[in-house]
């Protein structure tokens, strides 16, 4: 692949897949926002995690995740408790309600990404099938 097409793969999937997860989030029922659901999902797949740790593992400011878990923590979707080790840091969990939420937004989502699927052509499908291994492969550090 030259240069040139490898740029124009990498732009029309960054459009792709920007757009793709914007149309899909709209479908889902109204609640908190994107951040604030990947940051719950975090703290669902992960367990109890410093706020800092958190903001990290999401890409935002301490800040930006000290509002974001704030909100969540008042809506019910977080507790939030002091990290015994360093009484300075707070720890976030994901509270019962908040497993709720993500789920029945990714189930949504899930299911509004499988009715698009289902509409496509079968070799669109079989594409997909077969780019999966090199999509998740882009999510790792290992490349």
């Amino acid at each position: 692949m030259t240069t040139s097409s490898a740029q124009d793969v990498s732009g029309r999937l960054f459009l792709a897949v920007g757009r793709l997860s914007r149309s899909l989030r709209q479908a889902g029922a109204p609640g908190p926002g994107h951040g604030a659901i990947s940051a719950l999902a975090t703290l669902v797949n992960s367990g109890q995690l410093r706020l800092g740790d958190l903001a990290a593992k999401e890409g935002v400011a301490a800040a930006t995740m000290s509002r974001i878990v704030a909100a969540l923590v008042e809506a019910g979707y977080v507790s939030r408790e002091p990290d015994p080790i360093d009484r300075r840091a707070w720890l976030a969990t994901a509270t019962e309600e908040g497993a709720n939420l993500v789920s029945g937004v990714q189930s949504t989502r899930v299911q509004e990404l499988n009715r698009r699927i289902e509409r496509l052509s079968p070799e669109h499908r079989e594409a997909l099938q077969t780019a999966l291994p090199a999509l998740e492969a882009l999510l790792t550090d290992d490349i």
